[in-house]
Order: structure tokens, then sequence, then C-alpha cells
């Protein structure tokens, strides 16, 4: 180490989405803050990743940074149309008038994650808090007077709180020895980004569709989201299937033709396959209540539902808020139940989340005889009942309620 330690009321760790939001939430709270994040300044962002952006969310950018959510909404666009087809055969078509509802804050928008992520920026670099790239977490130690954080560029810092934002492979929440519990998705998924110059917000004929068991990928169920910028494509592997040669680009070329059409095969720019895993840590905070976890770092989910972004961006504005308060609290006593009130606010939401997408997930992967027949049945009665539709359009993302936490929102 240096030998000097540099002090900071709150140190956030991550850079992405959820730790800069908790370092504007903060911020919002009038709390000196400063992010560690592991990757350099000009890390790749590649892929539209999180794409959309709920209103609760852009609500809580907008309020923890004026300007920001409404941004997001100039930058973004919303789809009228939902379209649902089985087995080529259209179920539920469905286009609203007024999609994004009324407002500055429309109920969505979608927009890829590297635009969100350089409207934060702008946000931080406006208020002056400062990002230290290249500034790994490798040791957390917490004590009832606060942290020591140690960074693999030789630093040693020392903050009162930290909130541990830095992902899937978390270092803090390996630190305070949390662990991930849950399993994984059977199949694999293949996601891809064509862009689209043309693509315009309010088009009428811009929509979101779901495939099931798709004829023109053999079977398999599709995604097809637009965005700003061009269209998110996600494909479901079926058993046997090789992730890595479906996802090669010569046969990704052939899907965007067979689905989407030719014109569409030269707009492809980015491939990923994934298994989703379906984990949260087991404690949410440490044991002297001084370090807090959100987003990837407390919780991974399958992205049915659009709850990873949405569901982080929640956590780190409610850490902020129990930081605030814990920092003015008269004892500590009622410092460490306010961090524990987080805890238990976020974990329920968590626990409420993750059962939300496994059940879509389980929907959408499993094999169960039950759950066929009653695709089916749907598709043959959507011609008669538009419920039988609707809810074959509906299934794949999960549940519409909100966590049983009355200020939680969506997420």
């Amino acid at each position: 180490m240096s030998g000097e330690t540099t002090d900071v009321p709150v140190l956030v760790a991550g850079a992405g989405p959820v730790g800069m939001t908790a370092a504007l939430a903060l911020h919002a709270r009038g709390i000196e803050t400063a992010i560690l994040e592991a990757e350099p300044e000009d890390r790749d962002r590649s892929g539209s990743r999180a794409i959309y952006v709920h209103g609760t969310t852009l609500r809580t950018l907008e309020r923890i940074h004026p300007g920001l959510g409404t941004d997001l909404v100039d930058e973004g666009l919303v789809w009228p149309t939902r379209r649902t087809l089985f087995r080529g055969k259209e179920v539920f078509n469905r286009t609203y008038d007024s999609a994004g509802g009324s407002g500055d804050i429309p109920h969505f928008t979608s927009v890829p994650q590297v635009v969100t992520e350089r409207y934060m920026h702008e946000a931080l670099d406006q208020i002056g808090i400062d990002i230290h790239w290249e500034s790994e977490v490798v040791s957390v130690d917490s004590s009832s007077e606060g942290v020591r954080v140690e960074t693999a560029d030789d630093q040693e810092w020392w903050t009162e709180y930290l909130i541990g934002a830095d992902g899937g492979g978390s270092t803090v929440r390996k630190e305070i020895g949390s662990d991930f519990e849950g399993d994984q998705s059977e199949n694999a998924f293949i996601i891809a980004d064509i862009e689209d110059e043309e693509i315009e917000d309010g088009h009428p004929d811009l929509e979101r569709m779901f495939h099931y068991d798709a004829p023109e990928t053999d079977g398999r169920n599709v995604l097809l989201v637009p965005f700003t910028g061009g269209w998110r494509l996600d494909i479901q592997c079926i058993e046997g299937d090789d992730p890595e040669e479906l996802s090669s680009e010569e046969q990704m070329r052939e899907f965007v033709r067979d689905i989407m059409g030719e014109e569409y095969t030269d707009g492809l720019k980015w491939i990923s396959t994934y298994h989703f895993l379906q984990v949260m840590a087991d404690s949410f905070v440490d044991d002297q209540r001084r370090v807090l976890l959100a987003g990837e770092a407390a919780h991974l989910l399958a992205p049915f539902g659009a709850r990873g972004m949405n569901s982080g961006v929640a956590d780190a504005d409610e850490a902020a808020s129990a930081i605030a308060v814990a920092l003015n609290a008269r004892t500590d006593a009622v410092a460490r139940d306010e961090v524990e009130l987080y805890a238990a606010r976020r974990e329920k939401a968590a626990e409420y989340n993750l059962g939300a997408a496994g059940q879509a997930l389980e929907y959408l992967q499993g094999d169960d005889p039950v759950t066929v027949l009653r695709k089916e049945v749907a598709a043959e009665m959507s011609d008669y009942f538009e419920t039988a539709g609707e809810w074959l359009d509906d299934a794949p993302y999960g549940p519409h309620g909100s966590p049983p936490i009355v200020s939680t929102g969506n997420y």
C-alpha cells in the first residue's frame, strides 16, 4: 500500500448503472462519495444489454438528478404494439394509441444500456463525483467504526459506509462472507443486436414480438424488441443445441433473414450466448452493518420482465436513503436498524423478482405436459377469446404485480 489513506464518507464499488445511481442518490441527499471501478475508462461496453427502462426507474433517476430521466425518455423509444405468434399463427396483437401513457415520464423507454450509462457519466461530471478507474477492490475490512478498503492500484480508503455494486463476481460480496444461492437456466439463450438507423419512436409498425416455437428457427422461441438504433433478437436454444455453433455469424445472419427479412442481415452487430443465473446473496449487508450490496452484487436474475437493472436502481436508491438516515442517527443502534431495514426490504424484493423471473423461465424452458397443453389450448382459443391470446402474450415475462413492499414500486 502507498501508506496514505483517503477518507470519504461513503464509497461505491462499481461504475455500472447501479453504482452510478448509488452515487447520484447519495449526492442528492447531500452525502459526499466516490466510485471505485476495476476496469479502465475505455472498457468495452458493446451490446445493448439492459434496454428496457421502467417508468419507476425513470422517475427515480429524475428525482435524484433532475433531467436524467427525461433525457433517457428523449433518447429512447416506446413501441406501441405487442404481438405474439404460436407456431406461425398470430394469437395476439394489440396497438396502443398512447403506449407510454401521459406526462413527461412514460411507462417505459427502450434504449441501449450504453446510452443510459453515458447520461449517468455526464450527470456525475456535472456534480463533480469522481470515478477512480482501474481501482479494483481487493479487500474489505469492516468494523463498528467504519470500513477500510484496499484497491489493486495500491490505495487505501476509509469510509463510514460502502455500497457494493461491483457486479455478479463482486469482491465486496465475497469479502463480507456473503454467498450466492440459486441455480441457472437449463437452456442457453442467444442474444443479438441488429442495427437499424431508420427506426423511429412512435412509428405504428414498431412492435415487440414474441414467437413460440417459431418455424423460422426450427421450433425455438424468439423474442424481438426494438430500441433506439436497432433491434434486440433473443433466441432460446432447445435440447441438443450447440450454442456456439448456432451463434456463429453465418447462422445468425440466416436467423435474421428468416425472422426479420433480408434487408436486416447486414445490420447484425453483436452476438452473445448466455445461461441465465437465478441467484441471490444470503445477506445483503455485513455483520457490522457498514457494507450494503446492490444490483448484481446482490442478485442475478433471468431477464424476463426486465428486472435486472431496474431492481438494481431501486436497490441503489434505497441503500443511499438508508445510509443518509444512518449517518444522521443519534445512536449506533438506530443506524444499524436502518441498514438492517434496507436488507430486509431489498432481500424481500429480490426474492419476489427471482420468483417472477423464475416463473417465466420455467414456463419458457419447461416440458411440463400441463403447461404445454395450456399453451396449445390457449393458441386454439385465441381466435374466439382475446384473453387466451393475451395470456400467451403476458406469460413469458412473469407476473406484473409488485413486491409486497409499499414504496418499492415494480422492482
